[in-house]
């Protein structure tokens, strides 16, 4: 999105922390991840501005908030230093953003747009960070926030919807994409092969419950593999599975280029996973399944509500629910009859008309264009 605003002219300037793992450690050479309270050029000529961060508090979701927090209290002093922008975006689910982005808001008097990446505060509830009928702190923080911005921009039309329900009428949708020139489209799995092969690439978490896929492996035996690719504050706890049950399993770090290319070329099928009872993921939907669409592989979608209505409208895959027999039963059946993953072009046509980014900015820039400039908007509209 950065590199559309930028072509299209725009000065954008991000505040962020210096680059990093949730359990403190640097992914970055030092150059690359930035120095806490210093300036950097972005690769599409954007300026960031580095905020530092909490070392070494561990993966859990408390070290993760507390991490965060730090971070969005240090950006309020770094968002004040530079000039006085049109609008001020923050991004969530890293919640105390949000609080950041509100309060610059109001002491630069600027509109304010709230980007929610996830279903918040549905989310907190889901994940049992909150319990009971009395709406916890971080609900009404969350709404509080959702109810004071001008914009507010979700990635599923679902979660939109709710939102208005609730009230909200400021509220568009710009779903997650790609470059889809960036992404090649791969030939099919070979017609004939003696092991199948499973890839999971994304957050190892408590959201994408990853043991279903672990279990469904140590189900099928030798003749299948699954192949898991990242990190997150599960894999721990997942490495020990495998290790117990025996199960076919292969971890790797995350990766990147040309490496995950590699990745996907070796997979018969790639899975895309949300766990199917937090009501919250039923307008949720995984950024990657745009990714596997796109480059052409046969998707396992353990996924309900609009990201499974995604996956049968692309035609890209089969929906099965978060038990290991279904999952293991499927990848038999698939195994079995190899031609089904072939999945041809149709989810990479479906991205092109719905998941681009080039065409996706233009309707981001649009509405932000609208709130900072509502009277020209408004003349330009009744030009056209």
């Amino acid at each position: 999105m950065t590199r559309e605003f930028r072509q299209a002219g725009w000065e954008v300037e991000v505040v962020a922390p210096v680059a990093h793992y949730p359990n403190g450690r640097r992914n970055l050479p030092r150059r690359e991840a930035g120095l806490a309270f210093s300036q950097q050029t972005g690769p599409n000529g954007e300026i960031i501005r580095r905020v530092p961060y909490l070392r070494h508090l561990g993966t859990s979701s408390l070290a993760r908030f507390v991490d965060q927090l730090f971070s969005a209290v240090m950006s309020v002093p770094i968002g004040l230093r530079s000039k006085k922008p049109d609008a001020i975006l923050a991004t969530a689910p890293s919640l105390p953003t949000l609080a950041t982005g509100y309060v610059l808001s109001k002491l630069r008097r600027v509109p304010f747009i709230v980007e929610m990446r996830d279903a918040w505060p549905d989310l907190a509830r889901d994940a049992r960070m909150v319990q009971g009928s009395v709406k916890s702190l971080i609900e009404r923080a969350v709404e509080f926030v959702q109810q004071r911005a001008d914009l507010v921009v979700t990635v599923t039309e679902g979660f939109a919807d709710t939102l208005r329900e609730r009230g909200l009428q400021n509220v568009i949708t710009v779903s997650n994409g790609l470059d889809l020139h960036l992404v090649p489209f791969l030939d099919p799995p070979p017609t004939e092969r003696d092991v199948f092969r499973a890839l999971y690439l994304g957050n190892h978490g408590k959201s994408q419950r990853l043991d279903v896929l672990i279990r469904a492996s140590a189900l099928l035996g030798d003749a299948f593999h699954l192949t898991l690719v990242g990190h997150g504050t599960t894999r721990p706890q997942l490495v020990k599975l495998a290790r117990e049950l025996g199960a076919p399993v292969t971890f790797f770090p995350s990766l990147q280029g040309r490496e995950v290319l590699e990745k996907y070329r070796e997979a018969d099928t790639c899975v895309v996973s949300l766990r199917d009872d937090w009501k919250s993921f039923e307008t949720t939907v995984p950024s990657k399944t745009y990714e596997v669409l796109a480059i052409g592989r046969h998707v396992t979608a353990i996924v309900r509500g609009e990201a499974e209505r995604i996956i049968l409208e692309a035609r890209g895959g089969d929906v099965v629910p978060a038990s290991p027999e279904a999952v293991a039963q499927l990848w038999r059946d698939l195994a079995a009859d190899r031609r089904r993953l072939a999945s041809g072009a149709s989810g990479r046509e479906w991205v092109r008309d719905n998941a681009d980014y080039a065409q996706l900015a233009v309707k981001y820039m649009d509405s932000i264009s609208s709130l900072v400039h509502p009277k020209l908007s408004s003349e330009r509209e009744h030009t056209t």
